[in-house]
């Protein structure tokens, strides 16, 4: 995919999802030739890899965006706190699924996204693998291009919890998640990588992601945040509260639910009688 032959379906592009655009698919290319050669991989101060591809797309990635003058949230960066004062913010996974791209599962992705008053206006991921990128404005919808050709995503409209389907994370998966899942008649899920989960969502091929943790950070869930939005989805933590970026703490404190509306709300009440029975359990 050549980032200068693309045409963006959205009536006024901003130039910013040009930048972004070109930006993901240039650190795309560097991560699938890492990808598909032999490449090192260290640990950081919290017991988490990071690859030789992380790295190299977060220097691709920044020096690209870095000429819209905007501050720069990335996972792979010292967070510079005078982010917060700034009306427009990039907000970066270089690489979404490190430890998939590490064990050679394909379920990895570069995610950039967009944040103007706490919440995000546009979104850009990118799976290398597969070479699809996904894009979304805020008011313009959100799209999808393979094989050179654009398709408009849409959640699905589904109310019924027992007929849902859930996917859940491929590594984090923890054993008071699966209780739950129980308890809302989801007896079934699959398990998948990266924000992946999120787009299956956005494109009516699932229905449900939750996370109780509150290890996932900003740069986890920007980009797949207005792409879900713009989908007609919802993403919320787990209490039904609205996520806030560009904040100082980089966390997100209560878990993560990513639905339609419909289910978004239910799931949100069912978790609230939840936390209180299992309140220690869960903290």
């Amino acid at each position: 995919m050549d980032s200068d032959k693309i045409s963006f379906p959205f009536k006024n592009t901003l130039p910013e999802v040009n930048l972004a655009a070109a930006a993901a698919l240039e650190a795309g290319r560097a991560i699938n030739k890492i990808y598909h050669g032999n490449f090192s991989v260290s640990r950081k101060a919290d017991g988490s890899p990071v690859s030789e591809a992380d790295l190299e797309s977060n220097k691709i990635i920044c020096e690209i965006l870095s000429s819209f003058g905007y501050p720069i949230l990335s996972e792979e960066n010292k967070d510079d706190k005078s982010r917060l004062t700034a009306k427009r913010v990039w907000i970066v996974d270089p690489l979404d699924g490190t430890e998939e791209f590490i064990k050679q599962i394909s379920d990895f992705t570069v995610m950039i996204g967009l944040v103007e008053g706490n919440l995000p206006i546009a979104g850009v991921i990118y799976q290398p693998v597969g070479d699809i990128l996904y894009v979304a404005q805020k008011g313009q919808g959100a799209y999808f291009m393979q094989y050179g050709r654009w398709e408009k995503f849409a959640v699905n409209a589904k109310a019924d919890l027992m007929r849902v389907k859930a996917l859940m994370s491929r590594n984090h998966l923890s054993k008071e998640e699966k209780i739950f899942l129980k308890e809302l008649g989801i007896s079934e899920f699959s398990q998948l990588g990266s924000c992946l989960k999120a787009i299956e969502i956005a494109k009516g091929n699932a229905d449900i992601y939750f996370t109780f943790s509150d290890k996932l950070k900003q740069w986890d869930t920007c980009a797949s945040y207005i792409l879900l939005k713009e989908a007609g989805g919802k993403m919320t933590d787990m209490l039904g509260n609205d996520i806030l970026y560009n904040v100082e703490k980089v966390n997100h404190q209560d878990g993560i639910l990513a639905a339609n509306s419909l289910i978004s709300r239910k799931v949100t009440e069912e978790y609230k009688k939840f936390i209180i029975n299992n309140y220690e359990t869960i903290k």
